[in-house]
Order: C-alpha cells, then structure tokens, then sequence
C-alpha cells in the first residue's frame, strides 16, 4: 500500500505527525511516566492498559494486543486504508502528495472518500444558502427562532434548509459540473423509479449537517417543519457515514466530555441545541438509532477513566424503553451510565425553554444506576404481588447476569432481593440457571468476567521467551545491535515472526538513534506491528552488562538445543529406530543449511 506514496512522502508524514495529538481526539489520556494511558478505544475495559509513548510514536494496548505507530492508529480505529490515513494526515500538516502514480482505478477508489466530503461540504453550503434566502428561507427562520434557536447556534452548527423543489440541490450540483453518480453516493441525493433522473433525498426540511470527529461534514439529518410524516430523515450509511459510529455534536461536545469526565446523551437534534445553547456542552445526540457497543467505546474515550454517561431520556414509555435496551450495552462496554427521567411532558428542549439550566442539572443530580433505575421501572409496571415479583426477576436476570464485576453483581442481587421481598439465596440460584442455559449463553458472548472467556495463549518455552527479551533489547537498547551482528545471533532464532522483526531491525537501525515508528511501517501486517509496540514499550531496565548476560544466556540455549538434537540423534542410532533418526538427520541439515544461507546473506 504504501507503494502509492513515495517513502520519502511518508517518512515526512510520519515525522510531522504526533501520535498524542491524534490518539487524544479520541481516547482521554493521562501521563504515567514517560509514556501516557488511557482507556483502549478498541476494547471493553475498566482500568487503562492502552500505553502511547511520545517518545518512540508508537501505542500498545496491553489489554487486547492492538499496536503499531500513528498509521496503525488511525487505520484500525477508522476504518481507513493506509493511503487515505496517509493523505488525510499529509492535508492535516500541509504536506503535498503526488497522485500521478496512481491508475485510473486507484486513484478513483483512494479520492472516492474526498469527493463525498467535499460533496458534502457544497451541500452544506446551500443549505445555509437557502436558509439565509429571504425568499426561501423565511418560514424555515421563522421555526427555528420559535424553537428558541439563536443565530449564534444556526452558525456554530451550519443549521440549513432544504427547500420544497424535488431537484433544487441536483439542479445546483449540476449547475457547477459536480459529480451527481457520487452525490447519489453519498445519500444525497436518490434516483427515481421510473424513468431516468434523480431527486433530492431532502426536501421542505430543517437540515442538520453530521460531522466526524475531524469536523468533517459526513451526514445530514432532516426534519420536517409540521406534522408530515416522517418527522425525521437521515443520511443512509455511505463510505463515510455510519450511524452505528457517528453522534450529532461529537466534534463541539469532545474538549467539555474531558474537562468534566462527563457525557449527556440525548435523543434529538433540539434537545442537543438546546443543552449547548444553555452552556451544556458536553452532550451528544443519537441519530434515529439505539446506542451501539460503537457508540459507548468512542464515549467512553471522550471521558477517560472514572468518567459517566448521563442518558436523558422523555418520561414516556418510549423513552423508559429506550433506556432498558442501553443498559446491556453499557454493561458490556465498562462505562458508568445512568439514566436521568425528566418530568412527565418534558424532552431535554422543553424542560431547558421552561426552567432553565440549573434546574436541569439539580435533576441530573438525581439520575439514578442503570440497574437501579430497572428495578423502579419493573416495580412500577409490575406490582409487588407475587405474579409481579415473578415478572421483574424474569425482567431483570440478563442485565444483572451481564455485569462483569462478581463484586458488583452481587450487590445487585441483593439490592434487588431486598426492594421486592425475595430471599437472596433464591434469587441466586435463578441467575445462576439462567448463565446456564445455551440461550443464554449466547446472549453472554463477550462480556467480561462471563461465558466464552478467550482461551488463554499457549505456553511458550524458554528459547522463546529468551527470543522476546533479546528482540526487546534490540528495540529498547539498540547500542547492542552492532554486538548481535558481530557473534550472528539472529541466525538461531526459532520463531520465524521473532526472527523476521529482528532481521528488520538489523537493516532498519544503522545508528543508535531508534526510529521505532519507522520500524513499523515496515510491516502491513498488524501481529507484527502489535509485537513490536508491545516489546517496545516492555518495562525493563536494560544497562550493558545485562544485554551481555542475556546474550551470553541466548548462546547457552543454542548449545543446550545442539547438544539435544546430537543426544537425540545417538538415541536413535542406538536403538535402531530407522524413521526417528532419518527425520532427526534431516532435522539437523535444515539447521545446518537455514544457518549457511543466512550468514551468506540469502535471507537478508
């Protein structure tokens, strides 16, 4: 991939970029050390394991094994391919990249994601147009400043305006020679049934453009100004948009998610103007869709370590069921949620327009534990009669089940025996059978400290882990690597992903001065990438005569294995097993010959 880009091109990005700068957009770090941890954005955790170092540019999480350097990152946490994280960040520090090199095909795929951005850029543009319009934008104004919009907050989110025309938005791209195919592409705009043509997806609509975390114009939501139907309409999942992975006001509510280790979840496009406009910044809004595994990993990033979510939610029906179906998701994510009812007739916007900001927030003070908050719920819906008990253990055993702290569960078991009157022993031995059966087993894939625990990594020998320290010297105390060429020791490794990454070093170090960054990109696997951050980052203490010793210790366990093989071989002769002592021959050659065509440079 990175053949698309001369080396010198991505030595120049790679240099210019700073991985603390672009991890933080993401995940809340805190310096430990010389390096800085946060909560891995790539898995379910409580306490940080995901490690950044300043110094050598690179991450490793020491939870699920991801690393690599600042490509690594944003590959694996975007989605991207490696030559859109190296444009992007090249656009980012203002370096230029040559396209030429490029097929007609590559270069259509790689600028695919540019062109709808830009696509959707123009979009926004017309729809503040059409907004600002005295002709067309008049009754679109006049809803939003009903709605108690200021034109502060009309600015700061580029709020537009569809008009009522079925192509206003295709007439305009076409006007100025834009590419209609891909502005279909991009959900923008929709082709007809019948006949040929397109129409505009939005029409006669308040327009709330989406952006990513880069302030980049990804989606756009619509609602309509009366009571048609439907009320709301979003942007279809295109190459750059997914709603399982995008919240309305992510971009605007990052730095206040951070400085509060807070987050407010609400559920509408107002509700979410509404808490910015009254000073409530750290709020994101869902787009038409439940709270996702996605969704709770960025937030959890934005709030760090001991960091909540608030969920607001109306005091409907609707609303309380909304609120049950999060709660699984967040147990599954290790993110402290609760849930916050506001008073009955109340969205976040009304009650904020009615009693302002601080009686908001005395409520918040109020929102109860997810867990807590279903035991209400269950109680008011079901009664404490006996069939009513029944019905809220049956409501209530999978999402105890899904807490991952033993600890924790436990004191839920018993907060809940003791609301509804049931013994606690009981009310045990009902969880535990639910944890047994096969359904619900299923239901459990994944969750911490439950069924379907990842199988533990096979035991390594000593050659093995002798293998790991000596690569980690050489990644950690590269003064050594002139000593390891010199007594050839990298030709007795064993292990061929150890033994590659340490024929990499070899060529990559030519001075003292580690590049472990460029070491990296080396690579396109992500093993290999993850082996090197990880080793890289180890906490060990190297000084000269301990990189001596370990080297000594590494020239013993060549002898020992030698001396192993030869043992192995007399056995063999001894006892006059034929098979056993022709493959152990042919055991011997290999090595012998592996260990030639290295010290004559044919693996090199």
């Amino acid at each position: 991939m990175a053949a698309y880009i001369p080396d010198e091109k991505i030595t120049a990005i790679k240099n210019a970029s700073d991985i603390v700068d672009i991890v933080s957009e993401t995940v809340s770090l805190r310096r430990a050390g010389r390096n800085l941890l946060g909560l891995c954005p790539f898995h379910a955790e409580k306490t940080p394991s995901f490690t950044v170092s300043p110094d050598k540019q690179i991450f490793y999480c020491f939870g699920c094994g991801a690393g690599g350097n600042v490509f690594s990152f944003l590959m694996k946490h975007s989605g991207l391919t490696f030559p859109e994280v190296a444009r992007s960040l090249a656009g980012r520090y203002g370096i230029d990249l040559p396209t030429r090199n490029l097929s007609p095909h590559e270069k259509k795929k790689l600028t695919e994601r540019e062109t709808i951005l830009t696509l959707n850029g123009d979009a926004v543009s017309f729809y503040q147009g059409c907004l600002l319009s005295e002709e067309r934008g008049k009754q679109a104004k006049g809803y939003l400043l009903k709605r108690g919009m200021t034109r502060k907050t009309i600015d700061e989110f580029k709020i537009g305006f569809a008009p009522e025309g079925w192509d206003s938005l295709v007439s305009h791209f076409r006007s100025r020679r834009k590419p209609v195919e891909m502005a279909l592409q991009a959900g923008l705009i929709v082709s007809r049934k019948k006949g040929e043509g397109h129409y505009d997806r939005f029409r006669n609509r308040i327009i709330f453009p989406i952006f990513n975390g880069q302030s980049q114009t990804v989606g756009f939501g619509g609602r309509v100004m009366d009571d048609a139907l439907p009320k709301y309409l979003n942007s279809p999942d295109t190459p750059v948009y997914n709603k399982s992975r995008s919240m309305y006001g992510l971009n605007r509510a990052r730095q206040k998610c951070r400085e509060t280790q807070a987050v407010y979840v609400v559920e509408g496009y107002f509700d979410l103007l509404s808490m910015h406009q009254f000073g409530i910044e750290n709020t994101v809004a869902t787009l038409g869709t439940s709270l996702t595994a996605d969704h709770v990993q960025i937030l959890k990033g934005f709030v760090g370590e001991g960091g909540k979510a608030v969920l607001v939610y109306d005091s409907d029906l609707a609303g309380i069921k909304a609120a049950q179906r999060s709660v699984a998701v967040f147990q599954k994510g290790l993110l402290e949620a609760r849930i916050m009812v506001l008073p009955k007739g109340h969205d976040p916007d009304s009650f904020l327009m009615a009693h302002g900001p601080d009686d908001f927030l005395e409520v918040a003070g109020q929102s109860m534990g997810m867990i807590p908050f279903m035991v209400e719920s269950a109680v008011e819906k079901h009664g404490l009669s006996i069939d009513g008990k029944v019905r809220i253990v049956n409501d209530l055993k999978s999402a105890i089940l899904a807490i991952g702290d033993p600890v924790a569960r436990s004191l839920r078991v018993k907060h809940l025996a003791e609301r509804i009157g049931v013994d606690e022993t009981v009310l045990l031995q009902k969880i535990k059978r639910t944890a047994q059966s096969p359904a619900k087993a299923s239901w459990l894939k994944g969750r911490p400290g439950m069924v379907n625990a990842p199988e533990p990594s096979p035991i390594r020998g000593k050659t093995y882990r002798l293998e790991r320290q000596m690569v980690a010297m050489m990644l950690q105390f590269p003064e050594m690597i002139a000593d390891i060429k010199r007594r050839r020791l990298m030709d007795h490794f064993t292990d061929p992903v150890l033994a590659e990454i340490g024929r990499g070093i070899l060529d990559h170090f030519t001075t003292i001065d580690s590049d472990i960054a460029g070491l990296v990109s080396r690579w396109d696997d992500p093993e290999k990438k993850a082996v090197i951050a990880r080793l890289s980052l180890t906490d060990e203490h190297w000084d000269r005569d301990g990189c001596m010793n370990l080297m000594s210790q590494f020239e013993s366990s060549i002898r020992r294995r030698d001396k192993v093989l030869l043992n192995r071989i007399e056995a063999a002769e001894k006892s006059g097993d034929v098979t056993l002592l022709a493959t152990l021959l042919r055991e011997k050659q290999q090595q012998a010959r592996k260990t030639m065509e290295k010290q004559s440079g044919v693996n090199h």
